[in-house]
């Protein structure tokens, strides 16, 4: 329950709260109007959806568990389309999409020498006594 709210806060203030006009984002973004949205709360979970007129959209969908599964999106101010999936469920926050960063592959040297420390565990350290 506790991470169905917590994603529930993050994504209301992301819609709440969009860019400062004069800085980075666009003038009509302060006239945006919400085209559509839906809200389903039940006992066995909710399903959620939301567009407005500047190409904000976001749509999720929650379990008994506390298990989301999302989407959300809109146009940056070069007139890209960010579009982010993401669940959250036991294993935490997972987004994904074009725009999530990812990390560099491992050097082919580390993955070996990672492999050889896999394939040769260390011995266990007995108690020294005094």
């Amino acid at each position: 329950m506790f991470k169905f709210v917590m994603i529930c806060a993050v994504i209301g203030l992301a819609v709440a709260n969009p860019p400062v006009p004069h800085s980075v984002g666009r003038s009509e973004d302060v006239h945006a109007d919400v085209v559509s949205r839906s809200d389903d709360v039940r006992a066995d979970g909710f399903d959620t959806s939301l567009h407005t007129s500047n190409g904000i959209e976001q749509a999720a969908s929650g379990d008994v568990h506390g298990n989301i599964h999302g989407n959300f999106g809109w146009i940056s101010p070069e007139g890209d389309h960010v579009d982010v999936k993401y669940v959250a469920d036991e294993n935490g926050y997972q987004p994904s999409g074009a725009w999530i960063p990812t990390p560099p592959p491992i050097p082919e040297a580390i993955a070996r020498s990672l492999d050889w420390l896999a394939s040769h565990p260390s011995a266990p350290e007995h108690p020294r006594h005094h």
